[in-house]
């Protein structure tokens, strides 16, 4: 039985006081439900306080982002055992928004990918079709050669150490969602793929839904069976939406 997961993405949001008081209101609500895992992943200058508000809690924390580096002359950038330093559990790698702002390509997030796993860090790899792409009836093109540009550098196995989160480009921030049957549909072709390569790492795969992701509807979108949990971008912020989120997923 695979678990259920919700992992907050906080974006280029938040303060301190900001942050004390919503990972205060999570740990009220959600510590201690073991059976789920539940993630909040922040800027990199709130993971020292972060990591002290949620020490010796079951809610884990995680980096937005991280270089394919491990040391250098890289001005600017974090590397995987940096963010080891502040016991960050998980990364989110390849999110729809470093694709297109920040022009990296699925060779750069494969480097990522292998970045975080080389220092034991579990990558949340973000796959995902733009709307042209959608009209075009590419998706399933473009998500096979985002996880095969990975499955090619660090092998299928290297899926059992890692979760993916489909992210319909179009449904991110717009407040369009993909209707639970397009999200399923999405999410079983990405088990299929990985099942016609290995069939244990298939069934044990988390694969998260990320787009617009409310506390109105994720019982709808967690109910589906391919759909393990989402990645929630501006609910994330809102504890007591987050919180109804966490809870949808437990049905």
């Amino acid at each position: 039985m695979r678990k259920k997961m919700v992992a907050g993405n906080w974006k280029m949001y938040g303060n301190l006081l900001e942050n004390k008081q919503l990972l205060a209101a999570l740990v009220a609500e959600l510590n201690g439900v073991r059976e789920d895992v539940i993630v909040v992943c922040v800027p990199y200058v709130y993971l020292p306080s972060t990591q002290n508000e949620l020490q010796n809690t079951t809610i884990a924390w995680g980096a937005q982002n991280v270089s394919q580096y491990e040391k250098g002359a890289y001005t600017g950038e974090i590397s995987a055992s940096m963010l080891s330093d502040f016991q960050c559990k998980y990364v989110i790698v390849g999110h729809s928004e470093r694709r297109m702002l920040f022009g990296e390509d699925n060779d750069v997030v494969a480097e990522k990918y292998v970045a975080a796993q080389r220092a034991g860090i579990t990558p949340i790899l973000c796959v995902g079709e733009t709307l042209e792409q959608r009209e075009a009836k590419i998706t399933e093109q473009v998500i096979e050669q985002q996880l095969m540009s990975v499955i090619n550098v660090a092998g299928i196995e290297s899926l059992s150490k890692a979760v993916i989160a489909y992210e319909p480009v179009w449904a991110i921030g717009t407040g369009k969602t993909a209707s639970p049957e397009q999200a399923q549909e999405v999410h079983a072709f990405i088990r299929a793929g990985v099942a016609k390569q290995n069939l244990g790492v298939a069934n044990q795969l988390i694969i998260l839904y990320g787009g617009s992701v409310k506390a109105n509807n994720a019982p709808q979108l967690f109910a589906m069976p391919d759909i393990d949990g989402g990645l929630i971008g501006g609910a994330s912020l809102i504890a007591s939406e987050f919180i109804t989120i966490c809870r949808a997923s437990r049905h």
